[in-house]
This record gives C-alpha cells, structure tokens and sequence, in this order.
C-alpha cells in the first residue's frame, strides 16, 4: 500500500496537530527516522512544510491520520485528510508522493519511550510530536502499521 521504498531519497513524516505538527525525516536510505523540531500550526504551517520537503530532498510524505480504536475517524482525522489534500496541492508540480497512514498508539509509544529515556511528562511537551512522526515514519520504513 506504502510508496516509502519506491522512490530513493529521503520520507518525511507528519503527525499533525491542532498546536503543534510534528515532524520526523529519514535517511536516504530509508532505514532510520529521524525527529525534527515541531512546526507550529497556522497560517504559514503549509508554507515551512513545503519548504522542509524541498530542503530535505524528500521523494515522498507520510501523515498520520488518526483513528479511533474501533478505526472510525473524527474531527483529527478530517483535520489529516485536509493537510493531506493542501499538501499535495502545493506540491503538485514535484514528484512527491503524499500518503495517509493509520496511528493509532505512535503518541503512546513516543511518550513511552520519551519516560524510558528519562524525560519527564512536562519535558516531553515541545518532544513528544515529532517524536511521534519518528514513531510513525520509523514504522512505515519498517514496513508494518504503528
């Protein structure tokens, strides 16, 4: 279902958020992901997302589309499906492939992770979304669902 491994180069992964949107890239050769600093959401989100696919030489984006345990989806998942949409939208003179990926549990296996290396819950505020997107993208590089 993925594209991730289709295209060599680099994959960037998006946890978006109505604050922050966290952000993860791999290596070029798609085996490690890595966390990057949040982009703060609002007006000119679009615009540094864009901006991180063409510094970073990304061939292809994931975004983590929330879903309930039960896999309905409700207002954050619409909220996906919508910067999905604007994403390929503004990139669509690039060969950069957009994709939604199910994930569930990633902010709970970051948060966990986050506690194991000893950050605290008030330290893992400005981490835990893009440690997040690193959970998601380190998944799909895998090759399995978060």
């Amino acid at each position: 279902m993925t594209m991730v491994g289709e295209m060599a180069g680099r994959v960037l992964a998006i946890d978006p958020g109505a604050v922050r949107i966290g952000v993860a890239v791999s290596n070029t050769a798609q085996t490690m992901a890595f966390p990057r600093p949040v982009v703060l959401a609002g007006s000119d989100a679009l615009q540094r997302l864009v901006a991180m696919v063409d510094e970073e030489e990304v061939v292809a984006v994931v975004i983590g589309l929330p879903r309930t345990l039960t896999g309905g989806e409700g207002a954050s998942a619409a909220m996906a499906r919508g910067l999905a949409d604007e994403l390929r939208a503004a990139l669509e003179h690039r060969a950069v492939a957009v994709e939604l990926v199910d994930e569930r549990f990633t902010t709970v296996q970051a948060s966990a992770a986050l506690r194991a290396a000893g950050s605290s819950a008030k330290q893992q505020k400005g981490a835990i979304d893009s440690a997040a997107a690193a959970v998601l993208l380190q998944s799909v590089l895998d090759g399995r669902t978060p």
